[in-house]
């Protein structure tokens, strides 16, 4: 199963970084799978510690697709680390294994410490049309324009019909980041989004 998380880390030198990951959720461990170059998978390799945080804030999610990763921390419980302020749920985790691969290694991780903070207090239709458009907006360098404007309009639909301001604001970020790759690849000579690397266009996501 994977989660749709905040993954929160320290850098080598004690800089905290935000960052929105699916994480693989088995039996035994939790696995986070950093592309490379990533700010996360560098503190991985560095302190072997993290934050997995769960939150109903959509924003976190296109926040950090959208250079918007400024988000109140507070120091985890019992590892050297950082986790959200507002969040529902927070694991705290070490590495115990790394699956090495030159493009995405994955850091398979024990939970060292776990706390719930607030309920849960429902699904919103907005909030996951939100994460959805943030993936899209991640992959707009790897996929034809047209999939792009169908699928964000698509989205579109639930954020009309159910979204909060919370949902709003996060979904008015992503549509700006959108129409602004639209500009920027017709001003350079291509209407269409063209492909490129898997994890090159991931690394907005996941960085």
């Amino acid at each position: 199963m994977i989660l749709e998380t905040i993954v929160t880390t320290l850098g080598a030198d004690g800089s905290p970084h935000i960052a929105p990951f699916g994480v693989t959720r088995t039996a035994d461990d939790l696995v986070i799978a950093p592309f490379r170059p990533s700010v996360t998978l560098n503190a991985l390799e560095a302190t072997g510690r993290a934050v997995i945080n769960v939150t109903d804030d959509a924003r976190l999610f296109a926040g950090c697709l959208t250079g918007r990763r400024d988000w109140p921390l507070v120091p985890a419980t019992a590892i050297a680390g950082v986790r959200l302020a507002d969040s529902l749920a927070h694991w705290e985790v070490e590495v115990v294994r790394i699956e090495p691969d030159p493009v995405r290694p994955r850091f398979h991780c024990r939970t060292v410490h776990r706390e719930a903070h607030r309920p849960f207090e429902g699904h919103n239709r907005a909030a996951a049309a939100v994460i959805e458009a943030a993936i899209l907006c991640s992959r707009l360098h790897m996929l034809p324009w047209e999939k792009v404007e169908r699928e964000m309009a698509y989205l579109a639909i639930a954020v009309e019909k159910t979204a909060g301001d919370r949902e709003r604001e996060a979904w008015g970020w992503l549509s700006d980041r959108v129409a602004a790759f639209r500009s920027e690849s017709l001003a350079a000579g291509s209407p269409a989004a063209g492909p490129a690397a898997d994890h090159t266009a991931k690394q907005q996501v996941s960085s």
